[in-house]
């Protein structure tokens, strides 16, 4: 198959920000473009925080006093700061490349890719039946996990509706604890809702060369760089993994 034709469009977190496993694919692949929203930290789903300054609520990217995206983590009573990290999630992000698309900043992808969840929290997780009940997202919870990937995966679907939607599940760690929380996702919510939904689920948590007993938690390892981010080569692999999918899948 032919991609150079082709436009891909990609979301995601840390480990999908920038040039990392997706620019990869976008030049093993060849593909025409290649337009990326990931930011550092993201989430699936919208939330609320909470400091002793006050609380912020996840904003719409369309806000007209929308605050923007922070990839921030350190403790801060900033409530600005505070905005835009609750800004920092799939929901808002996919809001923003449609934008994109619609004032001509991005082509209409072909394919698109979701790589979220490593950052997700285990009470955030939702229930996927419960997220998938009817055909609109009239009554869909999106301060979940289960809620907001449905979300985005059917805007994607509806605004763009010759794209073919993959759904990366999170890369093995270091930690084994935040690995018991990852395979949780990919059994409860990711495999149910990417199904459902009619979207590819590419497996990088078992198939993707990445292993835990291999990596070293705070530390460099064989294809980490602190037990969570991977290296060059570890981008590399995941890219060349992921590209497999993508083309066997299209063709």
């Amino acid at each position: 198959m032919d991609f150079s034709a082709l436009n891909f469009g990609v979301d995601g977190d840390s480990i999908t920000a920038n040039n990392q496993w997706s620019h990869h694919v976008y030049e093993n692949l060849g593909f025409a473009s290649h337009h990326n929203v990931a930011i550092g930290s993201a989430v699936w789903y919208k939330r609320t925080i909470s400091c002793a300054k006050g609380s912020v609520t996840t904003q719409s990217y369309n806000d007209p006093d929308f605050k923007g995206f922070s990839d921030g983590w350190l403790e801060t009573d900033d409530l600005e700061e505070l905005q835009k990290r609750a800004n920092n999630c799939a929901v808002v992000h996919i809001e923003r490349y449609i934008s994109d698309v619609k004032s001509g900043k991005a082509p209409v992808p072909d394919v698109f890719a979701f790589a979220m969840g490593t950052n997700d929290d285990i009470n955030c997780l939702g229930n996927a039946e419960t997220a998938l009940k009817g055909k609109t997202l009239e009554n869909v919870n999106l301060f979940t996990e289960a809620g907001a990937m449905r979300w985005c995966l059917q805007r994607i679907m509806e605004e763009f509706p010759l794209a073919r939607v993959f759904v990366l599940t999170p890369l093995q760690t270091a930690t084994p604890e935040h690995n018991d929380k990852t395979r949780k996702q990919i059994e409860t919510v990711m495999k149910p809702v990417a199904m459902a939904m009619g979207a590819q689920l590419i497996d990088c948590y078992g198939e993707s060369g990445i292993c835990e007993k291999f990596e070293n938690i705070g530390a460099e390892g064989k294809y980490l760089i602190d037990g969570l981010h991977p290296k060059l080569d570890g981008q590399a692999l995941q890219g060349r993994y992921v590209t497999k999918e993508i083309r066997n899948n299209m063709f």
